[in-house]
């Protein structure tokens, strides 16, 4: 058994998103109780080519363990080769499978949920994988539920990647053809979680402590994995934690917190350097603070300015502006007794 599902251990993993879950923001959200993280997909084909900008998105600290390299493609020993390069680079607890990615410009490559419609060779790439690696590390997989509302088959795929030796399975409750609309379904993930006895970790609409209270103890799920709350609300970890220990919702997080979470990240960024000059790693940031500024007053204003933001002294002037206006304002009236 993975070593973070031991001893009934529930895990929250921070999901990997492309453009979002850099080391940066993993490293935020591990501070923040994130337990596992996983790294924004690769391409098999990029790690071995070589390609500097690939490997780059390969990079994490020991401080976020555990954490896994998600590999992208379709081809099984060609993987498992960026896999085997991919460990004797940086040693990660694990390597994850995407066979969920919706996106045009992997489906078209026979990546990601496009071998959902391809059973066989989705348990060959995976089996390919998970026999190439070996015992050197774990392998993992994430999948959708299905292709279509047609074609829904995710508890037949968890037990053929059970088969072929992946040892957890993250299960995000859309189909393919939904994208990120709709609801998620969660009576599909729980029959996974019932149809095979490795971890299956469940994903789609997590917001609250309370929701992902209510998902572990509806089904039997052995984790969850949150993605697009966490984009906006990265505290969701800690406040998940703090109502699965005690069933209550911890206060609200601060305005002042908030800017210090958005400044700390854009100086990390900066430091990183990943990006680059200053003003195109404040460019990078825009979308970034523009989804944290939904927990703040006037978030609409402050995402017309977030839009243009060219640095990091402009962006500290924008914090000190609006903490000051926040604490400038009269004090909200209590309410009302209750009759």
């Amino acid at each position: 058994m993975l070593p973070w599902f031991q001893n009934g251990a529930f895990p929250l993993y921070l999901a990997p998103m492309a453009g979002v879950t850099d080391r940066v923001f993993r490293r935020l959200c591990k501070e923040l109780g994130a337990d596992v993280m996983v790294t924004e997909f690769v391409s098999a084909e990029g790690i071995l080519r070589a390609d500097e900008r690939t490997r780059s998105y390969t990079e994490f600290d020991d401080a976020q363990r555990p954490v896994g390299v998600q590999l992208f493609g379709a081809d099984g020993p060609r993987m498992a080769e960026a896999a085997r390069k991919i460990i004797d680079w940086k040693r990660p607890d694990f390597i994850d499978i995407n066979f969920g990615c919706p996106v045009n410009k992997v489906v078209a490559k026979n990546g990601g949920s496009s071998l959902l419609k391809d059973c066989p060779l989705l348990a060959s790439v995976a089996g390919a994988i998970a026999g190439g690696v070996g015992d050197r590390v774990p392998v993992t997989a994430k999948i959708r539920i299905g292709w279509d509302a047609q074609s829904i088959n995710a508890p037949e795929v968890c037990r053929l990647l059970e088969g072929r030796g992946i040892q957890a399975i993250a299960v995000h409750g859309r189909t393919r053809s939904q994208g990120y609309s709709g609801e998620a379904d969660w009576e599909t993930i729980a029959r996974c979680a019932e149809a095979v006895s490795i971890p299956v970790i469940g994903n789609g609409d997590l917001d609250s402590g309370a929701e992902i209270a209510r998902r572990r103890d509806a089904t039997a799920v052995r984790g969850v994995m949150i993605g697009r709350a966490a984009m906006r609300h990265p505290w969701i970890f800690r406040e998940a934690k703090h109502f699965l220990s005690r069933g209550e919702t911890p206060p609200p997080v601060s305005a002042e917190e908030r800017w210090s979470l958005m400044l700390r990240h854009a100086r990390l960024a900066l430091e990183w350097g990943r990006h680059g000059r200053e003003l195109t790693t404040m460019r990078a940031m825009r979308s970034r603070l523009m989804a944290y500024s939904h927990g703040l007053p006037g978030g609409k204003r402050l995402r017309v300015r977030f839009s243009t933001v060219e640095s990091l002294a402009e962006l500290e002037d924008i914090a000190a502006e609006h903490l000051s206006h926040a604490e400038s304002q009269p004090a909200a009236p209590a309410p009302a007794a209750a009759a």
